[in-house]
């Protein structure tokens, strides 16, 4: 398996990246609920409520992903 710049397989790496920008997006998320409610625009919180519920879908499935790969070969930084 490919190892970038990091000496971790790119998989394991990729899947980080994502649950890493899911859970950051999902915290940015909170506040445009808040904003929205605090504009009185409840449809449109209600659809940043969906997305933050999207993304932390998405951040549980790479963590269920690296929680796989973590008892395997393919996981963890190159060793040389």
């Amino acid at each position: 398996m490919a190892t970038g710049e990091t000496g971790f397989d790119d998989v394991t790496f990729d899947l980080i990246s994502v649950q890493y920008h899911s859970l950051k997006a999902g915290h940015d998320y909170g506040q445009y609920v808040r904003d929205a409610k605090n504009a009185g625009k409840n449809d449109i919180a209600e659809f940043f409520e969906q997305v933050m519920a999207e993304d932390s879908a998405r951040a549980k499935k790479c963590h269920d992903f690296l929680s796989q790969l973590a008892g395997s070969s393919d996981s963890g930084p190159a060793v040389s």
